[in-house]
């Protein structure tokens, strides 16, 4: 499972946790897996076409990315702002 860290004001979402493991091999199926358990977060980083929303950033590790099709492996962290 990959770690995700959920910025401050994203964990009305998440009960107040900042970080969660999360399981997926993409960021969108990790984004899906925090969506089933937190409904609504993934509307808050990515639109109804599954683009990143203009005012998120998602890094995995130090690499940013915009593709919620970027795979992910069990160890990456995957960081929103």
């Amino acid at each position: 499972m990959a770690q995700v860290f959920i910025p401050s004001q994203l964990t009305a979402y998440t009960d107040g946790v900042t970080r969660l493991d999360a399981a997926g091999v993409t960021v969108g199926a990790v984004l899906d897996d925090l969506d089933r358990r937190f409904p609504g977060l993934k509307f808050r980083v990515v639109d109804e076409q599954d683009r990143v929303r203009k005012h998120m950033r998602l890094f995995i590790g130090r690499d940013e990315t915009r593709n919620v099709s970027a795979p992910l492996a069990e160890s990456d962290e995957l960081l929103i702002f």
